[in-house]
């Protein structure tokens, strides 16, 4: 797969663009925060998983930052971060946030190939990191491993890594195998990649089980301290892109407790917290 073509899937629509209906050029702070609030209403686990504050002062490498909201939080909440990012369309607009925050020198934004860490980390990279953070991002580049590996020597025995992909035996898995391929799970791979995102035709998207990601983790340096499930998207697709919150009348009749057993048993997102294997005990 070409990163060629993965960054053209990007620039043509950048992940969460559409998340206010704000023109960005003309109140970007509006829009920002629009977008921000959004996220986390949609997809609330992401403030537990990060734990922003959690940062206050330390050194944040965000890989994949897309147009920035995450970034945004951990320099909010009084992080130093590096956000990197292939899709220069989507650090345009990371950085027009950036600067209507007023956090331009708490985050530098990098346009790089997160596969390829050794080629700009040395040229921009300030000291450790306390967190190596990415999410929703290395289901979406053909070498996960690359983008992980050798990390370690810019990480301390205090460090984290904290990333989330996509969940393999998920219910969005199902719903796609159900709704686009008939059953046809033969085509699984083709089926999840071009339907995994809001704009189809992704060209690129794996997925993990807990076993697998355990796994591929070790295999470049690092332990799971915490493997996770959350997430099912529960929301009518025309309304949401109205910006209305209303239910599948499916969900409607399940109960809030079952909803939460459900996401954290078939849930999209596996949240994952590692460390690197030397500092293990």
């Amino acid at each position: 797969m070409s990163i060629d073509k993965i960054r053209a899937y990007w620039n043509q629509r950048p992940c969460n663009i559409r998340h206010s209906p704000v023109d960005i050029d003309r109140d970007p702070l509006t829009y920002s925060r629009q977008v921000s609030r959004r996220k986390l209403f949609v997809e609330p686990h992401i403030w537990t998983h990060a734990e922003p504050p959690l940062w206050a002062g330390k050194y944040v490498l965000d890989l994949g930052c897309g147009i920035g909201t995450q970034a945004i939080l951990f320099a909010k909440a009084g992080a130093e971060v590096l956000a990197v990012d292939l899709s220069q369309k989507s650090l345009e607009i990371a950085r027009k946030r950036v600067f209507a925050e007023g956090l331009e020198n708490h985050i530098t934004l990098l346009c790089e190939d997160i596969e390829q860490p050794w080629a700009w980390l040395p040229l921009y990279a300030q000291r450790d990191f306390d967190l190596v953070y990415s999410f929703g991002v290395l289901h979406h580049t053909p070498h996960a491993r690359w983008a992980l590996y050798g990390l370690q020597s810019w990480m301390t025995k205090e460090s984290e890594l904290r990333i989330m992909v996509y969940n393999r035996f998920s219910w969005k898995a199902l719903w796609i195998m159900l709704t686009y391929g008939k059953g046809r799970f033969w085509r699984w791979a083709k089926l999840i990649a071009e339907h995994s995102e809001a704009q189809t035709g992704c060209p690129y998207t794996q997925t993990y089980t807990p076993g697998s990601i355990r796994r591929m983790l070790a295999h470049v340096g690092y332990e799971a301290v915490s493997v996770t499930k959350d997430h099912i998207f529960p929301y009518q697709i025309e309304e949401y892109k109205q910006y209305r919150y209303v239910l599948e009348p499916f969900w409607n009749k399940v109960p809030s407790w079952l909803f939460r057993w459900l996401e954290h048993r078939f849930g999209w997102h596996l949240l994952v917290q590692a460390k690197p294997k030397e500092y293990q005990c």
